[in-house]
């Protein structure tokens, strides 16, 4: 008996499967997330992709992405699509018994798998310069001087006055409402950026760049967030491991109006240029109570202390962790430092002075850290 041959059907099976698991896939994330599948498949999609360029400097970073991940995007096509051609094409069939004819070289291939791949190279490093120069360029008159200085494992940021020498005022808290790094839209931002003890990194994902913090190097470098983002907060971190508290080194960049800009720098500038109560000196009385705070795997083993109101007390601060510096700093209740202590760098102590203060509630925080706070009560 003789039977007709069967068609092999393993490809069209392995296609099928192939599609079968992407749409699992898809399901089972937007199950999971809650959304829909095409919403997921939207998100999925978009995942593939750098944030949304915040920044002048950003769209460039952005548009080189966009060219090399469409060539790359082509060239998997097509190798996949060959592959997948050649699998089904010319797959063992039933009754192919013998090896087909052999090709051995073929000078237009083997010219075209040369040259093509060349002047693709050639073409993605000629625009990459391109975009890196643009980048990387750094003017003699930006609009505004600003200076992020990084430390274990705490960000501040320092303010100049428009000839880029006068410094008018220092944040210490590096998120939040009041605190943070803001900037005018529309403007040319040159930023310092200056470390005084290990390598960090200065990195916002909405401005698609990256740069080192190096000890002993100054980095500058220009930005420009665009008007269209006026209000908007991005979110930025460290991102080089700097030690046990990497995890908490972020901070916040607020765009501003140029209005806007005007109203909280002045704000800025007159809290800063408060003058706080005098320290005893001389023949001050002596302190009526020492309280006892030490500073241990960056945080307050202390989160409450009390002193007596309208009398000088002393805080007795010990730092225990090595290699990391550390202060008391009092504010009062609009946010402004009243106090600031010795700076310690552990392991060490100081005994700090404070002056007299009136009764109530004061945060107190270390400048280096701003995960490290408590609440002092006078009373």
């Amino acid at each position: 008996m003789s039977s007709s041959p069967r068609t092999n059907s393993a490809p069209v099976f392995a296609i099928a499967g192939v599609v079968a698991i992407v749409v699992a896939l898809i399901v089972a994330l937007s199950v999971a997330g809650g959304t829909d599948p095409f919403t997921a498949l939207r998100r999925a999609w978009d995942a593939m992709f750098p944030p949304v360029a915040a920044t002048e400097q950003g769209r460039d970073i952005r548009n080189l992405y966009d060219v090399v991940f469409i060539f790359a995007t082509v060239i998997f096509i097509l190798v996949e699509g060959l592959i997948v051609w050649t699998v089904i094409r010319y797959r063992r069939k039933p009754g192919d018994d013998e090896l087909p004819p052999q090709v051995h070289g073929n000078n237009i291939a083997e010219t075209l798998w040369t040259v093509v791949p060349t002047l693709i190279v050639a073409f993605l490093f000629f625009i990459s310069w391109q975009t890196l120069n643009r980048v990387d360029a750094v003017s003699a008159t930006p609009d505004l001087h600003m200076k992020a200085l990084a430390g274990q494992f705490q960000w501040q940021f320092v303010y100049y006055a428009e000839d880029g020498q006068t410094e008018l005022f220092t944040q210490l808290v590096p998120a939040g409402p009041d605190g943070g790094l803001a900037v005018p839209v529309g403007r040319t931002v040159q930023l310092q950026l200056e470390s005084h003890d290990v390598i960090h990194a200065f990195y916002v994902p909405h401005f698609l760049f990256k740069r080192d913090v190096v000890p002993g190097q100054v980095n500058r470098f220009d930005f420009k967030v665009d008007e269209s983002q006026a209000g908007q907060t991005f979110g930025g971190q460290c991102a080089e491991l700097c030690g046990t508290g990497h995890r908490v080194m972020v901070f916040e960049v607020h765009a501003m109006t140029q209005a806007d800009y005007d109203a909280w720098i002045q704000e800025q500038v007159e809290k800063a240029q408060q003058s706080p109560p005098p320290s005893p000196s001389g023949g001050a009385p002596p302190p009526s109570a020492t309280l006892e705070l030490t500073a241990q795997n960056v945080a307050f083993t202390e989160t409450s202390l009390e002193a007596p109101a309208d009398q000088p007390f002393a805080i007795h601060f010990v730092n225990a962790d090595n290699g990391i510096p550390h202060d008391v700093a009092i504010k009062d209740s609009s946010g402004a430092i009243v106090f600031n202590g010795e700076d310690v760098t552990g392991p060490g102590e100081a005994t700090d002075n404070v002056p007299p203060l009136p009764a109530g509630s004061y945060p107190y925080v270390c400048t280096f850290h701003a995960n490290m706070t408590g609440t002092l009560t006078v009373k």
